[in-house]
């Protein structure tokens, strides 16, 4: 039995360096899984379309497909456009068995990947000082994922005994400018900024403009293509893979978690 095609689903960007990183992704996805059909769709801006892979796909004889959406910050509920255009992609391909798994939400195991890539940035900076730290990401997400994006802050406040505040890019909270200033207001001087992303896109770079404006002594480049990172969407994959089986499998609270598994949150450069 031929395992289902796995399409990573992004949105759009209009910068080369983000889709180069997502087609990065895929093809380090590709490697990992050789086994598998691992394409790249886009939302909006970019091709291809999410229909246009499945057409290939389904050219090629593929008949299973699962999407898995590139979000780190809604952990349950799919964005409207995403949900609509597998409904297109099922209307118009009614023989091939077509579904999308949970976002990729604010992991646990995302604040591994947070805490190598700001090391990388702090030595790039010489920072040899750190007395707070902000938590920028691209939005606060859906309910479940705004919940669980404040406590991996408090989390990753907690294990490095320094304040930290979330910042957003959406408008929904604090942007990273009141993060900083907030920080600044309790007498911290020694911040550094935490990128809760993947790629590099316009709302990463908004931000980390902002940052460095006001002062801070690093921000972390996006996650990329960490191995965290693909791990979690291979995890998402074969939970939602289980979809397409003939018997129906109910996900409980124990299997969600599950689904998330936890690994210790690693320590930061030594200055923090």
């Amino acid at each position: 039995m031929t395992a289902p095609a796995l399409i990573l689903l992004a949105r759009g960007a209009t910068r080369p360096e983000h889709t180069r990183t997502l087609h990065q992704m895929r093809k380090s996805m590709q490697q990992a899984r050789p086994e598998l059909n691992v394409a790249l769709a886009f939302l909006d801006k970019c091709p291809p379309s999410g229909p246009t892979v499945v057409s290939t796909l389904a050219a090629r004889g593929v008949k299973e497909m699962v999407f898995v959406p590139l979000d780190i910050t809604h952990a349950v509920e799919t964005i409207d456009d995403a949900n609509q255009m597998v409904e297109r992609v099922r209307a118009s391909h009614p023989g091939i068995a077509v579904t999308m798994s949970r976002p990729l939400g604010p992991a646990t195991d995302l604040l591994n990947v947070l805490d190598t890539r700001l090391r990388e940035a702090l030595r790039q900076t010489h920072a040899i000082e750190l007395d707070a730290l902000v938590m920028s990401a691209p939005s606060s997400g859906d309910t479940r994922g705004n919940a669980l994006l404040a406590r991996r802050a408090r989390q990753w406040s907690s294990h490095h005994k320094l304040p930290c505040v979330v910042a957003v890019n959406d408008g929904t909270g604090a942007s990273v400018t009141q993060a900083i200033s907030t920080l600044r207001s309790q007498g911290r001087r020694h911040i550094a900024v935490g990128s809760f992303f993947i790629c590099g896109d316009e709302a990463y770079l908004a931000q980390r403009e902002s940052a460095l404006k006001a002062g801070v002594e690093a921000v972390s480049e996006p996650m990329a293509d960490h191995e965290f990172i693909l791990d979690l969407i291979m995890a998402r994959y074969v939970f939602a893979a289980m979809e397409l089986l003939d018997t129906p499998v109910a996900e409980t609270e124990s299997q969600a978690d599950a689904e998330t598994a936890t690994t210790p949150v690693t320590v930061l450069h030594q200055a923090v």
